[in-house]
């Protein structure tokens, strides 16, 4: 049974914009260490970025709270299994959160064209 659905598009501009204002505490606040040491090299980083913004957006908006009521953006890192697909990895009160709600599963697809990337989240749960 679904749970809860969300989608996300953020300017991969924007995200750029606030990497170069304020560098390591934007990304420390945002994401993951995992995240940021895979991000390390890419030239497209400010995509790789602007698409995981835009996969918590969705996932907030698929559990129904927005964020900043007590989860932490860091809290639903952002991970890719053996094959490349992109999942997430919850934690402290996100993964409790989807307990309450009874979440047993998450889905997650990230896309990207010309200045935004796209995050589309679905929430399963139950019989």
């Amino acid at each position: 049974m679904i749970i809860g659905i969300g989608i996300d598009s953020v300017s991969i501009t924007r995200i750029m914009n606030l990497i170069d204002r304020y560098g390591e505490r934007f990304l420390g606040k945002i994401f993951t260490e995992d995240e940021i040491e895979e991000s390390s090299g890419r030239h497209d980083y400010a995509q790789f970025f602007a698409a995981r913004f835009a996969a918590r957006e969705a996932f907030f908006k698929a559990l129904g709270t927005g964020w900043g009521r007590g989860i932490s953006l860091k809290e639903a890192g952002v991970v890719k299994d053996v094959h490349g697909k992109p999942g997430f990895s919850f934690s402290g009160t996100a993964a409790a959160a989807l307990e309450k709600k009874g979440v047993t599963v998450s889905h997650l697809s990230l896309t990207h064209d010309g200045e935004y990337a796209q995050a589309f989240v679905i929430l399963e749960g139950g019989v």
